[in-house]
This record gives structure tokens, C-alpha cells and sequence, in this order.
């Protein structure tokens, strides 16, 4: 009872987390919208890839749910076009048996994925999630600050990793190379923060899948979605991502962080 008070609009005039559910079956859209809406999300709908964009510029939803094959535009491409201006969280409905689906929705961007058939309550289980994950502590920063001024001093400076020329921001959720902010998804910056803040200990793809996305030790997923995730991170933190010297891969157990001075 307590959550769904979180999530209801209150006096306060706080309001109600939105998500939007693109997909071309109706009945799948009514059946979400109707789950969601019962938990406390507002929720926003759109049959094919275009409306979904323009549903998307329209209501500014704190987390989309997207099927692959759709009419007019397909995920994928509402999935890039989204992630040209947008760190929105993205889960993607996928296919059973369509591995390739679900490694390409990863790489251009896509937090998490649900396989098609799913239920209703593995999806809330998944949004519940990843939105914790996800929620943005920013503060924004005008254009003129930098990395510097980000750090602050006294409180702030607590609150700043420095590594090499990388500097992480973990009250703000944000990552600076030199002057220039790193742009990162919610849940990328939460697979960051969990191997900073353990700097030289190696984590498996299970256990982050435990930490970061919140699967239950049981839960049998795709151990690929940490890689892909490592993938994007390393492209856009390492110098080289091909030779990485931040984001190790740690043989036989998965990955680690290393810092440079």
C-alpha cells in the first residue's frame, strides 16, 4: 500500500510516474495500460513507431516500453531516434527466440528487455526496477560550469572519483571527461557506480544482473545484457575501448574497475 502512495499524485501536488507502451497489438496495450495504471504509473499509449515519437516529444515519459516490430517506424528506430536528445529509460518487448533482437535493442541504447509472451507482472516487476535504478539526482549544471565546478568543495567534493582524466559524480549522477560532460544512461551509470565503488573487485554477470537490474539470484536472463552495457560504457569512457584500461574484464569471472592516478 505504502508504494502505490508513493506513486499516486498527492496533495503536495507531486504526480504520478508516466510510461509509455508502444506496441501494435491493441490487446497488449489495454492489458498494460490497465496493469500499469492499477499500480500507480500514468501511462500514455501509441500503435506504431511514429506515434510513439510524437507521443514521446508530446508528454516527456519517465520510462518507454517498446515493442520491436512495429508499423510505419520499428523499435529500433524509435529507440535511436529517442536516444538522440533523451536518457529516458527504454525496455524492449522482444521476440522468444530472436536472441539478435535483443542485442541489437541493447546496443542502441534499450536498458532492459522482456520476452515475448511475458506477463503483466513481470513487466511492473521490470519497470519497478529499472526506474529505481534510473531516477535522476541531477542537478542541472549550467552550460558555463565544468567538471571542477561540479566538484565543489567540502560536502560536494565527498561525492567526487577521480580517475585519470574521468571524473564521476555520484550525488549528481553524472560523469565528466576533462571539462566535458559524458552523457550516460540511468542504468549505465548505475552499472558505473556499482564497479567504482568497488574498485579491483571482480563481479560475475550474475551478480551485477543482481545488483544493477535487480534479478533474483534464480531468475534465468541473458547474461549479454551486462556486456552490452559494458560495451556502451568502455565506448564512451575509454580511450581506447578496444584495449581498455578502466573497465577490465576479470577471466573466468566478469568484470572489474580499475583506477588510474
Amino acid at each position: 500500500m505504502a508504494e502505490n502512495e508513493e506513486l499516486q499524485e498527492t496533495s503536495e501536488g507531486e504526480t504520478r510516474q508516466k510510461i509509455l507502451v508502444a506496441d501494435d497489438e491493441a490487446s497488449i496495450r489495454r492489458i498494460l495500460e490497465t496493469r500499469l495504471k492499477m499500480v500507480g504509473y500514468d501511462v500514455v499509449v501509441a500503435e506504431d513507431g511514429e506515434e510513439a515519437i510524437e507521443v514521446f516529444n508530446k508528454t516527456n515519459p519517465d520510462l518507454v516500453v517498446l515493442d520491436v516490430m512495429m508499423p510505419k517506424m520499428d523499435g529500433y528506430g524509435v529507440t535511436r531516434e529517442i536516444r538522440r536528445t533523451s536518457d529516458v529509460p527504454i525496455i524492449i518487448l522482444t521476440a522468444l527466440g530472436d536472441v539478435s533482437e535483443r542485442i541489437t535493442g541493447l546496443e542502441l541504447g534499450a536498458d532492459d528487455y522482456v520476452i515475448k509472451p511475458f506477463s503483466p507482472k513481470e513487466l511492473e516487476a521490470r519497470v519497478k526496477a529499472v526506474l529505481r535504478r534510473t531516477i535522476s539526482k541531477d542537478v542541472i549544471i549550467p552550460a558555463s560550469s565544468n567538471a571542477s565546478s561540479a566538484s565543489g568543495n567540502g560536502k560536494n567534493a565527498k561525492n567526487i572519483i577521480t580517475t585519470g582524466n574521468i571524473k564521476i559524480d555520484t550525488a549528481r549522477r553524472q560523469v565528466f571527461r576533462k571539462n566535458e560532460r559524458i552523457r550516460l544512461t540511468g542504468m549505465e551509470f548505475s552499472l558505473l557506480e556499482l564497479l567504482v565503488n568497488n574498485s579491483g573487485q571482480a563481479y560475475s554477470r550474475n551478480e551485477i544482473l543482481q545488483h544493477v537490474w535487480s534479478y533474483p539470484a534464480d531468475h534465468r536472463i541473458d547474461t549479454r545484457v551486462v556486456d552490452v552495457h559494458i560495451s556502451r560504457l568502455r565506448s564512451k569512457l575509454e580511450a581506447d575501448p578496444t584495449n581498455p584500461e578502466l573497465i577490465l574484464t576479470a577471466r573466468g569471472i566478469g568484470y572489474m574497475f580499475q583506477r588510474i592516478n
